[in-house]
């Protein structure tokens, strides 16, 4: 039979100390463990506080200067207007239009003669129409996707990111809105009557093609009536009658402004309040915001609306109020320049004129203020935190504020 020793006394004879208890062993890699994560935690609270100072210091960072750090050449026509075509340059007269990429390259040019050009650009696409001529013009980035001829005068036009194309048509009697796909085909078409419906003031297509949003001035009574009314081109339109799915009445207001934001918020501007929508399907109102001042400009984004007022200093020439696409007021913000243009980005918006330029965040800091090196026809934004694009008569720079 195998001899069994007891080992702790074993330890004990030969001088060594005796083996702790298992409790003991537990307690000191519990000890470890909590001094390692003690440590991480530490270091991630050093990391997310040194990380925060960075972002509080860029926030609160106000430039004062500009680096131009690529330069293009282009040769444009002085009586031509530019636009921001997506990530490209729409450039466009009574005599043709081009695009050009990031980099300054032409990558379509088209020729044509209207004497009033219509130009509608939702996103990367744009469609080019002559007042009372018969032909329309759709493009992206990439080139011209369809070349539309109309049977009767067009009085409007806008187009979808998609490429649908809708128009506004008036013969001797009646008015009518025809929708065209991407391809060009005539896809919807309805007639309006000053008697019914009333005179469409101004259209609006979804980015996705699907609804068309259309303001209709009409009188009854004697008083001068608004109806901002919804057509829905998908499977939900075909169950209604004329693909309308919802309208909004308004007496004694025009409302010469519709857009879409993104496929389910549009807003509509009056010459009293601004009106906005939400559904994909059938839209209806989440808001409205009166006002008793001229409205003197309106610019938007996919994320946000602005309607630019009096601003009745010389500080503060305007003053725009801003709201988002959930139909709320982010605030009022005061511009002091005399200002061609104004685009939003994701925490602010940029307001400029051939020479000077003002960035603002939505949080009311003035980011820059100052004046360009040479006239500037049209800015833009680019890839990269205040990076833009300016267009000038003769070349395209890219700038990086410092």
């Amino acid at each position: 039979m195998a001899e069994i020793k007891d080992y702790s006394r074993e330890r004990a004879r030969r001088g060594f100390a005796p083996e702790a208890p298992d409790e003991d062993y537990r307690a000191k890699i519990r000890r470890h463990r909590a001094a390692n994560m003690y440590r991480l935690l530490l270091i991630i609270g050093v990391c997310a506080g040194f990380a925060l100072l960075l972002i509080l210091q860029f926030n609160r960072h106000v430039y004062t200067e500009y680096e131009v750090i690529d330069v293009a050449e282009t040769d444009t026509n002085y009586s031509a207007t530019d636009l921001r075509l997506g990530n490209s340059i729409l450039t466009y007269s009574k005599d043709g239009a081009h695009a050009r990429n990031e980099k300054g390259d032409v990558t379509w040019n088209q020729t044509y003669g209207l004497q009033d050009v219509l130009v509608s650009v939702n996103g990367g696409t744009t469609a080019l129409a002559g007042y009372n001529d018969r032909e329309i013009y759709v493009a992206d980035e990439a080139g011209i996707i369809s070349n539309i001829s109309t049977t009767m005068p067009i009085k409007d036009v806008t187009v979808s990111e998609s490429g649908e194309v809708s128009a506004v048509l008036v013969d001797t009697l009646v008015t009518w809105i025809e929708t065209y796909g991407p391809d060009g085909v005539k896809k919807y078409s309805g007639q309006t009557h000053m008697s019914n419906s009333g005179y469409p003031v101004a259209l609006s297509l979804s980015p996705n093609g699907v609804l068309l949003s259309v303001a209709y001035v009409y009188v009854d009574a004697g008083v001068v009536k608004t109806s901002v009314a919804f057509y829905n081109f998908g499977d939900v339109g075909e169950n209604s009658n004329d693909y309308m799915v919802s309208a909004y009445p308004y007496t004694d207001i025009l409302v010469p402004v519709v857009r879409f934001m993104n496929n389910d918020t549009c807003f509509a501007v009056g010459d009293s309040r601004l009106m906005m929508y939400k559904g994909a399907q059938k839209p209806e109102v989440t808001n409205e915001f009166l006002y008793d001042e001229e409205v003197l400009g309106v610019y938007y984004s996919k994320d946000y609306v602005g309607l630019v007022f009096n601003g009745g200093s010389d500080s503060a020439k305007y003053r725009m109020k801003v709201y988002n696409s959930q139909a709320k007021e982010i605030g009022a913000f005061d511009i002091g320049i005399d200002y061609n243009d104004i685009f939003f980005e994701e925490d602010g918006f940029v307001a400029y004129n051939e020479r000077e330029c003002q960035i603002t965040t939505l949080k009311g800091l003035e980011k820059f203020a100052g004046e360009f090196n040479e006239s500037v026809r049209l800015m833009t934004p680019t890839k990269g935190a205040y990076r833009y694009k300016l267009v000038t008569d003769s070349e395209v720079k890219t700038i990086q504020l410092r």
